[in-house]
């Protein structure tokens, strides 16, 4: 014989795996900054000592690196935010709250 399932607890449990996720999205973000940044800084030093300029290829490449960060930024939360919120399936109508209420009964 089954035990009913606590509603309670699905809850919790499908509000953990939704803060998982979010926590996922802050560290790609943080991440791909940092990548982002620091790669822009290595490529600036190396140009500027290559071609004997102070530090004008590395606040270019700095400078240049924040656009990007914003724009990444922007399309991982987007995906986040899709993949946290799936579409349902194309053939099926989406359910209304009463639909689901009458199948409870």
């Amino acid at each position: 014989m089954s035990l009913p399932s606590d509603p309670q607890k699905e809850t919790r449990n499908a509000q953990m795996v939704r803060n998982m996720g979010l926590y996922s999205v802050g560290m790609q973000v943080g991440c791909a900054t940092i990548v982002i940044v620091l790669l822009s800084l290595v490529i600036g030093l190396g140009l500027d000592s290559l071609l004997k300029t102070k530090p004008v290829f590395t606040l270019i490449f700095i400078l240049g690196s924040a656009p990007l960060a914003l724009f990444l930024t922007f399309k991982i939360a987007m995906r986040a935010v899709k993949n946290l919120n799936p579409k349902p399936a194309s053939g099926a109508a989406p359910n209304e709250p009463a639909k689901e209420e009458e199948k409870r009964e």
